[in-house]
């Protein structure tokens, strides 16, 4: 960006600057050598709107290896398309983005208004490395994301609430699995029962301006499970990482407090008797303990 003439602000993310605004998540890895990156077109004379062009670097994990064709992060290129964790997601629209700025100057032409090329990180998980930029004091009046989302432009983008279960249940050898509780198997019956509260949620869908016409804008998934230490052990815990979406202008309180009354309602039928106990704290939580 220092190359084409851009003003280039490189700065690495403090948490601690972040924790307290609106739309903050915690970072559950190690956060130290993370950075954003703004490189600024500003004109001689500022006459048009502004723009900010965000795309972000960071990748999803890669998954098993032995799936892969090519190594994930040895980029190939076969068919005149490029293969690689990341190279579509989203390396590819902020690649086109600075592309479509070399394009216009190219042609003979300097935008009349700011812009501001943002690379930011996090963007997979909680989106703290736009947030850096707000925190930054980086404004404009409108914002274009290129993210490589079936080709269309988006107006209307769901949000995302992940939690938690925390699941206890009563450890016992499997010879006497019948006067224990299995916490694996409770956590199947969570499960199952916010597969219903996704249900509801799309139906709610229906009414909604942008996405009534969605077959299925609302998915819940259960993405992480981790549960028991032996086999022959009736497990006495189970953890689920799950992620559902929300609607713009949803309350995600009130949304949190569905989640938490699905869980309780769901372990109401349960024929052991569980103690629900919140722990949101921004990426929401629930803990389900089996008594």
């Amino acid at each position: 960006m220092r190359a084409r003439g851009y003003e280039v602000d490189d700065w690495h993310i403090d948490v601690e600057d972040l924790k307290d605004l609106r739309g903050f998540g915690p970072i559950e890895h190690d956060f130290s050598r993370a950075r954003t990156v703004v490189g600024t077109h500003r004109p001689a004379n500022n006459a048009g709107k502004s723009l900010i062009l965000q795309g972000h670097c960071d990748v999803v994990p890669a998954g098993p290896l032995d799936m892969w064709e090519t190594p994930p992060f040895s980029p190939a290129v076969k068919d005149g398309k490029m293969y690689g964790r990341g190279a579509c997601d989203m390396k590819s629209g902020t690649i086109g983005a600075l592309y479509a700025l070399d394009a216009i100057e190219a042609a003979g032409l300097r935008p009349t208004g700011r812009i501001h090329f943002q690379s930011v990180i996090e963007e997979e998980s909680t989106g703290v490395g736009a947030l850096s930029t707000l925190q930054r004091g980086y404004r404009a009046d409108a914002c274009f994301i290129p993210e490589p989302t079936g080709g269309k432009m988006v107006r209307s983008q769901v949000g995302v609430i992940w939690f938690r279960l925390k699941v206890r249940g009563i450890p016992v050898h499997v010879a006497h699995a019948g006067s224990g509780a299995n916490a694996i198997m409770a956590a199947y019956h969570l499960i199952h029962s916010l597969q219903k509260l996704e249900a509801a949620w799309n139906e709610r869908a229906k009414a909604d301006r942008h996405f009534k016409t969605l077959t299925h804008p609302i998915n819940f998934n259960p993405g992480i499970i981790k549960g028991g230490d032996w086999a022959s052990s009736v497990p006495a815990w189970c953890d689920v990482d799950c992620r559902i979406a929300v609607l713009p202008g949803w309350s995600i309180a009130d949304c949190q407090k569905e989640i938490l009354a699905c869980i309780a309602a769901a372990s109401r039928d349960h024929r052991f008797s569980p103690i629900i106990r919140p722990m949101w704290n921004g990426l929401a939580s629930c803990r389900k303990a089996m008594n």
